[in-house]
């Protein structure tokens, strides 16, 4: 078993409602959830014309291969309906690996750790929350002391529905 974390994110529809469907959609795969973060809205990043998102990152384990991890969550995020029109644009659930145990995977489908991660206030908050110490070896800190250093401007603010 692997550890794994992942980022949930919506901005359609019932986004609360999303986001604990894909939750429950990922403990029947091969996925067993640890610990999730609390849910937060997020002001959307690079484009700007869309409404706010609720996200949060979970932590489980895996026997999935990172490629068949991929997989899945695409599946999930098509059985859910969700299209993405263009790149960080609205979508009804995006399911990311941010971490897959401590590897470092280059591939043009995968790019673990999340090569944005470290830049994205609604992944570092939620990571931090959760895992405060957690270290992968190509970062320079901790989760949460990378959060305290964040260039990221953006709110993020705990949802309370």
């Amino acid at each position: 078993m692997v550890t794994i974390y992942l980022a949930l994110g919506s901005n359609i529809g019932d986004r609360e409602a999303n986001l604990r469907e894909a939750i429950r959609l990922l403990s029947e795969s091969a996925i067993r959830i640890a610990r999730i973060s609390s849910i937060y809205e997020t002001e959307p990043v690079d484009y700007l014309d869309q409404a706010w998102f609720l996200n949060a990152v979970l932590e489980a384990q895996t026997d999935l291969p990172a490629t068949q991890l991929l997989t899945t969550l695409r599946n999930i995020e098509s059985q859910m309906g969700s299209k993405k029109a263009f790149a960080k644009g609205p979508r009804l659930i995006d399911l990311d690996i941010l971490l897959y145990g401590n590897d470092t995977i280059a591939t043009p489908d995968l790019q673990v750790p999340h090569p944005r991660m470290l830049l994205r206030n609604f992944v570092l908050v939620p990571l931090a929350e959760i895992a405060p110490a957690l270290r992968h070896p190509s970062w320079p800190a901790s989760a949460a002391k990378l959060l305290s250093r964040s260039p990221d401007p953006s709110v993020v603010r705990k949802f309370v529905p």
